[in-house]
């Protein structure tokens, strides 16, 4: 392995993530949407109505950074903040038509962009690489989870 950041494995999953979201960045900006928009929206679609302490956590983004980028994303018309039912003091943020119909081309470009990113990958290859990426990402997690929520024991591969 190589002593060098850059030519190290970390390395190059830092550079391959960089050069993804820059990829997906200019993608989003052909639709109106800025980096990080988009994974308010999809998670908004997968369950509409999430207050912004559950999207903060669910992304994993601090709440700050979540309100800011609700703000702005109420402002482009994409979501619309109502108060709960059972407590004035909470929003609860809900997709709006437009974000709905945003929706596809941000599939869209996600799929465009890991296109393009395993391009020049066979489908074998490409699975393996989503296993080690899913052990990386367990490795790294403080809980132990994987991605898709199951647990690994200690010891136990991806």
């Amino acid at each position: 392995m190589a002593k060098t950041a850059k030519g190290s494995i970390i390395g190059r999953l830092q550079t391959a993530a960089r050069l993804s979201r820059t990829v997906l960045a200019e993608r989003l900006l052909d639709q109106g949407l800025y980096a990080g928009q988009d994974q308010i929206m999809l998670a908004l679609f997968q369950e509409n109505g999430q207050t912004p302490s559950q999207l903060s956590e669910k992304l994993g983004v601090r709440p700050p950074t979540i309100t800011k980028t609700i703000n702005r994303l109420a402002a482009q018309g994409f979501v619309e903040k109502r108060a709960s039912e059972e407590d004035a003091r909470r929003a609860h943020i809900f997709l709006t038509d437009h974000g709905e119909q945003a929706i596809r081309a941000i599939e869209k470009s996600l799929r465009k962009t890991e296109k393009q990113a395993l391009k020049s990958l066979d489908k074998k290859e490409q699975k393996v690489l989503a296993k080690f990426l899913a052990r990386i990402e367990a490795n790294l997690s403080r809980n132990g989870v994987q991605p898709d929520g199951e647990e690994l024991e200690p010891g136990q591969e991806a």
